[in-house]
């Protein structure tokens, strides 16, 4: 896609979201000369607030590079809501599907016609308390190896301030202006996968590949060590019910 051919839509929806963004934030961007100028890639990128989306689409969009988030089917056939989706190229993953690499085909295909395509491989909002990335999902990975496209790692922090992720009341805290930081890095080094069978093994080396880059910036963003092993949800929860169990004999 040519770092200008950005279309009408997403215009658009640029000029209902930029100001108030600019307005009511501070930024701290780094790394957008990570992004490509042309071609197809992949960014990846970690969730901890449902307004996140917004920082990381504004970042990019100022690059000339926009992202296609992949999201619900059901979303495009929600009214205005939907309008933008479609006008904007989103993409659509159908979750009913059994093949996981045809989950994705429309990722695929958008990445071969050179576009970019964004990303959240934990799938979620990060249920890790201190709001580091958790284990992810293996999407990200099984398309990287299947386009063999750039992956851009890309952190970002202060949202979270804004609107907390999994609180009670989802309203935003404004006041005092809080900074939105992002920072892309270089591509991910995937050369030694390239070629061979995308078994489970080798996806979650991928995965665990990607997260780590997406960790080591989230850690330079925030100042501090990122913990030894990512949070993983099966076995928080398993934990919590030993504890509930215990507790209650």
């Amino acid at each position: 896609m040519s770092r200008h051919r950005i279309g009408f839509w997403y215009r658009f929806t640029a000029v209902l979201a930029k100001p108030p963004l600019v307005v009511l934030f501070k930024r701290e961007w780094r790394g957008m000369e990570h992004i490509p100028a042309d071609g197809g890639f992949i960014t990846a990128v970690n969730h901890n607030s449902y307004l996140d989306p917004l920082s990381y689409a504004h970042f990019q969009y100022n690059t000339g590079r926009v992202p296609r988030f992949l999201a619900k089917a059901g979303l495009f056939r929600n009214g205005f809501v939907g309008t933008l989706l479609r006008g904007t190229g989103q993409i659509p993953v159908y979750r009913e599907s059994t093949d996981a690499a045809n989950a994705f085909r429309a990722a695929v295909d958008a990445i071969n016609k050179g576009e970019c395509v964004a990303f959240y491989p934990e799938g979620t909002l990060t249920r890790d308390p201190d709001l580091w990335p958790m284990e992810a999902k293996t999407g990200a990975a099984r398309v990287a190896l299947l386009t063999r496209a750039p992956v851009i790692p890309v952190a970002q922090w202060g949202a979270h301030e804004a609107m907390p992720p999994y609180a009670k009341e989802k309203k935003l805290r404004l006041f005092p202006r809080k900074t939105l930081k992002v920072l892309a890095g270089p591509p991910v080094d995937l050369s030694a996968y390239y070629g061979k069978e995308p078994t489970a093994e080798v996806l979650r080396e991928v995965t665990e590949r990607i997260m780590a880059d997406i960790t080591e910036l989230l850690a330079e963003l925030r100042g501090e060590p990122a913990p030894a092993e990512p949070y993983n949800l099966k076995k928080a929860r398993a934990a919590a019910r030993r504890r509930s169990q215990e507790d209650n004999k």
